[in-house]
């Protein structure tokens, strides 16, 4: 039986000033998000992005990321309680975000990029979505960290106890999270996206492995009190937003194979500028 180590969630204080391990993964995973866009304009011939493109992205991923994540969470979760308490909506520094809600976010803000360079939607999406799971990675450590998102309880030998809650060893599964949603949903989709692939078919990809693996993450991860937790069927809040993610992605990428392989952001025209 393991013990959550407890790890003091402020990482460094400076007189009033707290930075938030949390936080640090943000910066971690935006960090990664610029870093790996720019190896793949670099090094992916079929990739026809551009360095100024890759930092819009990044600007408007992250509104879509903070707006998106907690409108979500507002919606999804915790309504009734938002809807008596209205400015607590704007109260982000206490946490609540939804993946799911940051992730429809994102896609709103793909959709503005896509405009603004008079671009096909899904072609930029199928560029910025690799780049994503090393954020989703980083994210979970910041859960760990933290302590919060506990699992179920179990017998099992890596069962873990988190003093803060209980002496019950549970799943640790912000690292199931970390390793499915993380690792290996990265690895799949930067191997998928490796080689020209029709429109869309990148984003369907993701859309059903997310879907896929967030499902079976719940399996292990306690329902958080206060929120929508177990609902119809034993089916998850969570497993619930993520059946229609999955079958949006078989769509899309039923609808990719009908498409021809073209470069990733096929271009109408040519941005004006190119940062070198």
């Amino acid at each position: 039986m393991l013990v959550h180590p407890q790890i003091d969630p402020v990482a460094i204080s400076l007189g009033p000033l707290s930075i938030h391990w949390y936080g640090l993964m943000y910066l971690l995973g935006f960090a990664l998000f610029i870093l790996l866009g720019r190896y793949r304009i670099k090094h992916y011939p079929h990739v026809t992005f551009t360095y100024e493109m890759l930092d819009d992205a990044l600007f408007y991923g992250m509104l879509g990321v903070v707006l998106g994540g907690r409108l979500g969470h507002v919606l999804f979760y915790q309504f009734g309680y938002y809807l008596e308490h209205p400015l607590q909506t704007f109260a982000i520094w206490e946490g609540g975000m939804s993946f799911h809600g940051g992730f429809l976010g994102v896609f709103v803000a793909m959709m503005m990029l896509a405009r603004k360079y008079n671009l096909s939607w899904l072609a930029v999406t199928d560029f910025v979505i690799p780049l994503i799971p090393p954020g989703l990675a980083a994210g979970r450590i910041g859960n760990f960290i933290n302590g919060e998102l506990w699992g179920r309880t179990t017998d099992a030998p890596w069962g873990m106890v988190f003093p803060y809650v209980d002496e019950l060893p549970r799943h640790p599964s912000q690292l199931y999270q970390f390793a499915l949603e993380g690792l290996l949903l990265f690895i799949i989709i930067w191997i998928y996206s490796s080689k020209p692939r029709p429109t869309g078919a990148v984003t369907g990809m993701f859309m059903i492995g997310y879907g896929v693996f967030r499902s079976i993450a719940e399996f292990f991860r306690e329902p958080e009190d206060g929120f929508m937790g177990v609902l119809t069927l034993g089916v998850t809040m969570g497993q619930w937003l993520s059946i229609p993610m999955i079958l949006a992605g078989i769509a899309v990428l039923l609808w990719s194979g009908r498409q021809t392989v073209i470069p990733q952001n096929h271009k109408k025209q040519t941005p004006k500028r190119q940062r070198k």
